[in-house]
C-alpha cells in the first residue's frame, strides 16, 4: 500500500504522449485531423498542464464506463511554460500551473468536455482552494491538428509558481522550446521540497507523511509558499472559484 502511494506521489505528471487521442472507457486511441472537428463539438476546450494530460490520470477520474469519450488534443502555446505550483496535492505531489513566460512556447493538450465531464472535472480540481476556473484570452496556442485558437479555459493555481530560488521550475517532463528556466522532475522538486521543509525525516517518510497527515502538509505548502510568483497576464477572466 505503502508503495502505491508513493509510486502515485512520486510519477506525477505519468506517462504523457507524443500524439493526439481519444479516451474511451479507459481504452487509448489516436484522434485524427479530419476526424476532430466532429469529436470537439458542444464540448469546452480546457487546456491541460498537469496530469490532465496523461491518459493514466484521466482514466482514474472517469473511471465510470457511462463517461462518454474524451478528445485529447495536442497543441503548443506561446509565451507560457508549465511549472511547479507552489503546493502539494492531498496524494503527495507537487503538481502544475500555467505561467506566463514570454519567449517560450509549451507543448501540452486540450481536453474537450461534454457539460457531465466538465462539471466532474471542477470537483476534481476545485473545492480545496489551490484552482479557479478561468478563460485565458489574447493567447496564441495552435493544435497539431491545425485549430488555432486565442483563448482556452484553464485551471489556474492559486499557490502561484514555486520558486524555490527566485524562479519558476518547469516540469522537465513536460517538452517546451526556448525554456527560459531550469526544469525539474518530480522527484528533484520533491528533493528539493524534502531538504527545505522536512530534512530530519527520510524522504519516503516524508512523502507520506505529506499524505497522511494534513496539518504537515499545510505547513509544508506554508513554507514552499514563500517567494512563490502569481500568475499575471492581462487578460483573464476568472469564471468559477
Amino acid at each position: 500500500m505503502s508503495q502505491d502511494l508513493l509510486d502515485r506521489a512520486l510519477g506525477y505528471p505519468y506517462p504523457l504522449p507524443n500524439a493526439s487521442f481519444v479516451i474511451d472507457k479507459g481504452e487509448v486511441f489516436p484522434l485524427h485531423a479530419d476526424d476532430a472537428p466532429r469529436r470537439r463539438e458542444g464540448r469546452t476546450p480546457v487546456l491541460a498542464v498537469g496530469s490532465n494530460q496523461s491518459p493514466q490520470q484521466i482514466a482514474r477520474k472517469f473511471p465510470d464506463p457511462s463517461w462518454s469519450e474524451i478528445p485529447c488534443e495536442r497543441c503548443v502555446i506561446h509565451d507560457f511554460d508549465t511549472v511547479f505550483s507552489a503546493h502539494i496535492k492531498a496524494y503527495g505531489s507537487v503538481p502544475a500551473a500555467l505561467h506566463p513566460c514570454p519567449g517560450t512556447s509549451v507543448t501540452l493538450y486540450v481536453n474537450w468536455l461534454d457539460d457531465a465531464q466538465l462539471g466532474h472535472m471542477h470537483k476534481t480540481e476545485l473545492g480545496h482552494a489551490n484552482y479557479v476556473y478561468a478563460r485565458l484570452n489574447g493567447i496564441r496556442l495552435v493544435t497539431e491538428l491545425g485549430l488555432e485558437m486565442d483563448s482556452v479555459q484553464f485551471y489556474r493555481s492559486n499557490a502561484g509558481a514555486y520558486a524555490p530560488n527566485g524562479t519558476p521550475v518547469p516540469l522537465a517532463e513536460v517538452t517546451a522550446q526556448n525554456r527560459r528556466w531550469t526544469g525539474m522532475t518530480q522527484r528533484d522538486v520533491q528533493a528539493d521540497v524534502h531538504q527545505r521543509t522536512a530534512a530530519d525525516h527520510e524522504f519516503e517518510a516524508y512523502i507520506l507523511s505529506s499524505i497522511e497527515d494534513a496539518t504537515m502538509r499545510r505547513q509544508r505548502i506554508n513554507a514552499i509558499s514563500q517567494g512563490a510568483h502569481p500568475f499575471d497576464h492581462a487578460d483573464m477572466e476568472i469564471l468559477l472559484s
